[in-house]
């Protein structure tokens, strides 16, 4: 059995970690200010992104919202497009909804009771934890995949961590661990040393600070903590898009679909859209360019009786979590597009006016490249009526 750091150990254990965290973490920009807003933002930021992709939006979202009262008071548009291309969008529409009931319930302050805290939206355990230690110096430890990954090295701590006994456990370490001192440090020292150098693969031990407390490292089984989870199956997802171009090089976008009225695309497609400004798009059944014509022509962005003229684009690949995603563009070159209550004309080159998921941003570029994969539909229409 593993022999735990405790007693003074522990306080060597500390000072260690601590004077490493003191002279070499990264400078970030959310680390040069206790402003519990922007804690905040970098924390759900850093949620599903990396550190480096996450900085360039940490900062033009700051620009764009400096504080939590022109978040919630902004227009929900706005977030998603200053949030566009970060991903899982649930994050910012979470981030607004908070930022509303940080205003109505707390006057406009982040809560430091941490029950007040877990009860924003998007704000877990985790969460609550980060900020508040970090930004008010409570006496809370935080338990992500970083720290996670430590303690269970440290400990020699076998067996599939996220398990809901073993995950409690693990809290509980995290907890006998934190220096009640300096708990905002300590935890972001935790979270540093698990991203930089007790990484998943190939960790660092020859310049870990702590290396020797580590058990798994004593007994060779660095490689072997944590266990490997078994992946969920991949689902693979088919889905055709219709970029219509007229001769400005305008395209053509449906609107984000609102929950209670359902989506010209259907739900399915519509998630995988972030439900964000899309191009039309559907789920391939049998026959992609078929069913999207038939589908462009019920929505009217098509008319009924006219030959088009449909260009395959070279494939989109996309993935979300376990969904493995291709979708194949179609570019439809028009004099005039449609006019659809609802839709926007933007250019094809530049969508950044509305928000949009990167699966659109990967299919507007697929289409500008026009390099054609299959042979058209039908012949081409100089100009069509609507």
């Amino acid at each position: 059995m593993a022999v735990m750091v405790k007693g003074s150990g522990l306080i060597h254990f500390r000072k260690q970690l601590l004077g490493w965290f003191a002279e070499f973490q990264r400078d970030l920009p959310w680390r040069h200010t206790k402003d519990p807003y922007s804690i905040w933002l970098s924390e759900i930021m850093l949620q599903q992104t990396r550190v480096a992709a996450a900085i360039p939006y940490y900062d033009r979202f700051v620009k764009a919202f400096p504080d939590v009262e022109s978040l919630a008071h902004a227009e929900e548009e706005e977030v998603l497009r200053n949030w566009a291309g970060l991903g899982y969008y649930s994050r910012a529409r979470n981030l607004q909804k908070a930022a509303r009931q940080i205003v109505t319930r707390h006057h406009g302050k982040f809560p430091e009771r941490a029950e007040e805290a877990r009860g924003l939206s998007g704000v877990g355990p985790y969460t609550a934890a980060a900020i508040l230690s970090i930004a008010y110096g409570k006496k809370m430890a935080v338990l992500d995949g970083n720290v996670a990954r430590v303690i269970a090295r440290v400990d020699a701590v076998r067996g599939d961590l996220r398990g809901s006994a073993q995950w409690s456990n693990l809290q509980g370490r995290a907890n006998e661990l934190l220096a009640q001192r300096a708990p905002g440090a300590w935890n972001q020292a935790m979270m540093e040393l698990g991203a930089t150098v007790c990484t998943p693969k190939s960790p660092q031990c020859l310049i870990c600070p702590v290396a020797e407390f580590c058990e798994a490292r004593k007994q060779g089984l660095t490689g072997a903590i944590p266990e490997k989870r078994s992946k969920r199956a991949a689902v693979e997802i088919r889905l055709a898009a219709l970029v219509l171009v007229d001769a400005a090089g305008r395209t053509l976008l449906l609107p984000p679909p609102k929950l209670s009225e359902g989506s010209l695309v259907g739900q399915e497609v519509a998630t995988l859209l972030s439900r964000m400004w899309h191009f039309p798009t559907i789920p391939v059944r049998r026959n992609a360019e078929h069913e999207l014509v038939e589908f462009a022509r019920e929505a009217s962005l098509l008319p009924k009786k006219c030959a088009v003229a449909l260009k395959a684009t070279r494939k989109v690949k996309h993935a979300v979590t376990y969904r493995q995603i291709t979708v194949q563009p179609f570019r439809m070159e028009l004099e005039e597009l449609p006019q659809v209550a609802g839709v926007m004309a933007l250019p094809l080159g530049d969508l950044s006016a509305v928000p949009v998921s990167n699966l659109t941003r990967k299919v507007a570029h697929a289409a500008l490249a026009k390099k054609v994969t299959g042979k058209p539909a039908g012949a081409r229409a100089a100009t069509l009526s609507f």
